[in-house]
């Protein structure tokens, strides 16, 4: 997978290193291949938010040599080495092309653009890939802060639909140029 590159952020592949060391410590340092050789990434107890619950089924999935997650990332900031979100694609396009993505980010950098850029940068990303023709995401109705990244990014809302996690869904799609 690709490292993608953002003014402000590397997007990391999430590795089988980075989540068995999450895993085992809240907090930790690891050397990351980055685009100008190795990266010193350093991961906070905040770190990757919701989805941690899903870390070991990622990792029991990760089979053989396999030592990527596919579609997701780390956000990691160029300036600090922090890794400050985590986003990706949520498992294979549809028949249809529709790619689902979701992406969430440390409060500590929540408004400041972060996420814009990072999902940004993703959706660029799969816009050209050959099986993907959409690129959809939900955001929970009391979220307005996920709904404005993707309404600058050019989504716009599709539909509702209902979780039992999150409540209300707005759903969204942004189509190829």
């Amino acid at each position: 997978m690709p490292v993608l590159q953002t003014p402000r952020l590397l997007l990391l592949p999430l590795s089988r290193a980075v989540i068995a060391r999450r895993l085992e410590a809240d907090a930790f340092t690891l050397t990351l291949p980055g685009p100008d050789g190795p990266l010193d990434v350093t991961f906070g107890p905040e770190w990757p938010g919701d989805p941690l619950p899903v870390f070991p089924g990622m990792l029991a999935a990760l089979v053989g040599n396999e030592s990527e997650v596919a579609g997701s990332f780390i956000a990691v900031q160029r300036a600090t080495g922090e890794a400050v979100g985590m986003l990706g694609t949520k498992g294979p396009p549809s028949p249809e092309g529709g790619q689902e993505v979701g992406y969430g980010f440390n409060p500590a950098v929540w408004g400041q653009g972060l996420a814009t850029e990072a999902v940004g940068a993703l959706v660029a990303y799969l816009h050209t890939q050959p099986d993907v023709h959409a690129v959809t995401a939900e955001t929970a109705v009391d979220n307005p802060a996920s709904a404005r990244v993707l309404t600058k990014l050019g989504f716009r809302q599709v539909g509702t639909g209902p979780s039992e996690e999150d409540g209300p869904l707005i759903l969204w799609a942004h189509a190829a140029t």
